[in-house]
C-alpha cells in the first residue's frame, strides 16, 4: 500500500453500533429487493448513457441516487448555511455556469450517493471501486473520474481531468479525507484535488455529512470503516429505522488573490469540522 493511502483509526469493533431502533425481517426484505431492482434498473442506463453519450450523466445519476437511498429506507436531509453578509450563496444550489468543487467529510460508502441525490455532480471515485461487480459499471456511466489512490503518478493528470470537469460546468464531489471515518470523529483534508478548483476558478462548496436516526440523535449504522465488508454494512443500513443523512452545504470558500491549496483545504476543513463542535481540529495533511 502506498504511504500516500490515508488511514482512519476507526473500526467497526470499536466504532460502528447496530440502529437501536431495528426495522423488522419483511421491511428489511423489501428494502433489499427494491435496492437490487434499482441497480439493475440503473444498469443499462448506465450502459446506453456511457456508448451513446444521451443524457447527462450527472442528473441521470441524481434521479437514479434519490431511488436507490429510498429504496434502502435512508431519508435525504439538506440544510443551507447563510452566507455571511457580503459573502457567496452555496454554488452547489445554483444551476449552469461554473461547475464547484464540493468537499465533503467521509462517512460511508453511501456518502457519494448523498451528495448526488441532492444536486447534479460528477464523483471523484477510488478506482478500488472496479473490482466491485455491478458497482463498476454503475459508476462508470455516471461519468465518476477515478483516482489511482496507488499510484501517485497518476495524481496530476487526475487533478487535471477534475479541473476540465468543472472548467465545462460540471459540479464535482470529492472527500479530501481519502478514507471514510465513524462519525464521531474525521480526518485530515487532503490538499491536491483543491488544485483543480485553483486552476479552473471554480467556487470550493464545503458540506458537512452526518448520519442521524429516527429521534434525531448520531448513529454510526451507516458507517464504513476499517474491514468492515460492503454486505455487512448494508445489512445494517436497510435495518436502520428512520435513517437520516443529513447534508449541510456552506456558503463557497474565498479563493482569489493566489491562495495555495493547502490554504484552501485549511478553509474548507476549518468549515465542516465548525458544524460538529465535538470533532477534533486536526492540521490538515502535508
Amino acid at each position: 500500500m502506498s504511504g500516500w493511502v490515508p488511514v482512519a483509526p476507526c473500526s467497526v469493533e470499536s466504532c460502528v453500533s447496530p440502529a437501536a431502533d431495528r426495522a423488522g425481517t419483511p421491511l428489511r426484505t423489501a428494502r433489499l429487493a427494491g435496492a437490487v431492482l434499482v441497480v439493475l434498473a440503473g444498469l443499462p442506463c448506465a450502459l446506453v448513457a456511457r456508448l451513446t453519450g444521451w443524457g447527462r450523466p450527472d442528473v441521470l445519476t441524481m434521479l437514479w441516487a434519490r431511488a436507490f437511498l429510498r429504496a434502502l429506507g435512508v431519508r435525504v436531509v439538506v440544510r443551507r448555511r447563510p452566507p455571511v453578509p457580503g459573502g457567496a450563496v452555496a454554488a452547489v444550489a445554483v444551476p449552469g455556469g461554473r461547475g464547484a468543487l464540493i468537499v465533503a467529510n467521509h462517512i460511508s460508502w453511501l456518502d457519494p450517493m448523498v451528495v448526488a441525490a441532492t444536486a447534479p455532480c460528477l464523483a471523484l471515485a477510488k478506482s478500488e471501486i472496479a473490482r466491485w461487480p455491478l458497482v463498476r459499471s454503475l459508476v462508470a456511466g455516471s461519468g465518476a473520474i477515478f483516482i489511482d489512490r496507488e499510484r501517485m503518478s497518476t495524481l496530476p493528470a487526475t487533478v487535471r481531468e477534475v479541473a476540465d470537469a468543472l472548467r465545462a460546468g460540471r459540479s464535482v464531489v470529492a472527500f479530501p479525507e481519502g478514507t471514510t471515518w465513524c462519525g464521531r470523529s474525521v480526518g485530515p483534508f487532503r490538499r491536491a484535488v483543491f488544485q483543480a478548483a485553483i486552476d479552473a476558478s471554480a467556487p470550493v462548496t464545503p458540506v458537512a455529512l452526518r448520519y442521524r436516526d429516527g429521534a434525531g440523535e448520531p448513529a454510526t449504522a451507516a458507517a464504513f470503516v476499517g474491514d468492515d465488508t460492503l454486505i455487512a454494512s448494508l445489512v445494517r443500513v436497510v435495518s436502520a429505522k428512520g435513517l437520516v443523512a443529513e447534508v449541510t452545504v456552506f456558503p463557497d470558500v474565498p479563493h482569489e488573490g493566489g491562495v495555495t491549496r493547502r490554504a484552501l483545504a485549511g478553509l474548507a476543513q476549518a468549515v465542516v469540522l465548525e458544524d460538529e463542535p465535538r470533532y477534533a481540529h486536526l492540521p490538515v495533511a502535508a
